[in-house]
């Protein structure tokens, strides 16, 4: 067995052997100072890591503990099945919203207690809150065991924090339920760098490591991420000139004075073979590994490439999150400037200083 596998299977053993020991150590006691809980209830993962940072951060800001809710797929993934709860205990005060729900909710959150969260311009109660109506609002409470008796209906901005200080005193409302994220999409700058507290859990880590020793050990290679389905297609048509478009700001900024560019967004098939080579030469790995939701153009790579000796990989794993993790693990990345996706891995390239250059973006 490879050294460096030998030594994350090791490491998994000693992070799971603790985990069992602390579970039955644990003390879990409420906080006075109130929760927070919300559902990641819009769009993938993407979008909902996006979300995670700022939430995070109004937790923080508020001084309340954040619930770590489940990640949302077809069905509720616990938070720390794809990531580690101890570096975010660094920044702010978190728990898992399975132990809450366990632990604390019976006492001091039960059922005839429990008030959904809503964001709407008018406090006329007779407007419907909708917390668990459709897909994925209704499975994820579903999953938590969380029924809604009433309703809170405010209208304040996630940047007052004095203002949630004062009309939502955690003497009065100890847990904040919110129907959505309370952040931005996307991510605000100030808390991109949020992502240095995000890890990937053990098992997460262990499996991209796994694929990378068994194809390519000890190879420097390049992480492509391309976005050319049908759906991405779709969107794209609606990018062109706009000076913030989903992601965008990753490589744009933040000033508003860039544009959005088709190729950008939907980059064609020549940026691809022409990004990829110039970085290959800058990089001078001999392998480059991808990443995509259609079409991984391994023909074309492999054919622009064979004067350079390039293998090129392709997983398409069972989970995307594992192309996540091997992505934030190349020597150099290329990805989509308007992917939530691709921002992710920017972000923890940004934090552990990798370099990542964006298709169509100079």
């Amino acid at each position: 067995m490879n050294i460096k596998l030998r030594y994350h299977v090791f490491t998994e053993y000693v992070c799971i052997l603790l985990s069992v020991l602390q579970g039955l150590t644990a003390d879990v006691k409420w906080d006075p100072r109130g929760y927070i809980l919300y559902c990641p209830c819009m769009g993938r993962f993407g979008n909902q890591a996006d979300h995670f940072l700022g939430a995070l951060a109004f937790a923080k800001s508020l001084d309340r503990t954040l619930v770590l809710p489940p990640w949302r797929t077809y069905k509720n993934i616990p938070f720390d099945e794809w990531f580690k709860v101890g570096p975010l205990e660094e920044y702010h005060r978190v728990i898992l919203a399975e132990d809450f729900m366990a632990d604390l909710a019976p006492t001091h959150w039960p059922p005839e207690k429990r008030h959904g969260w809503c964001w709407m311009l008018s406090s006329d109660k007779d407007q419907a809150c909708k917390m668990k109506e459709g897909n994925p609002f209704g499975p994820f409470w579903d999953g938590l065991n969380v029924d809604f008796v009433d309703y809170v209906i405010y209208n304040l901005g996630y940047d007052y924090t004095q203002s949630w200080i004062d009309s939502y005193p955690a003497s009065k409302y100890p847990v904040m339920a919110f129907k959505g994220a309370p952040a931005s999409f996307p991510v605000k700058e100030e808390h991109v760098n949020l992502q240095k507290y995000v890890h990937w859990s053990e098992k997460m880590k262990l499996e991209a490591l796994d694929y990378i020793n068994k194809s390519f050990p000890g190879e420097a290679y390049v992480g492509l991420h391309m976005r050319n389905g049908q759906d991405w297609e779709n969107a794209c048509v609606h990018a062109e000139g706009r000076s913030a478009f989903m992601a965008s700001p990753q490589c744009l900024g933040y000033t508003g004075k860039g544009k959005v560019t088709r190729e950008m967004c939907l980059p064609p098939a020549e940026e691809v073979l022409r990004l990829t080579r110039e970085v290959v030469l800058t990089s001078k790995a001999r392998v480059v590994y991808v990443a995509t939701d259609r079409n991984p153009m391994l023909q074309e790579l492999e054919e622009h490439l064979k004067d350079l000796q390039v293998q090129i990989f392709y997983h398409d794993p069972w989970l995307p999150q594992v192309d996540l993790a091997i992505l934030g693990m190349a020597d150099h990345f290329i990805g989509n400037c308007v992917s939530s996706f691709t921002a992710f891995v920017a972000r923890e390239r940004k934090v552990n200083k990798k370099p990542t250059y964006f298709w169509g973006y100079s």
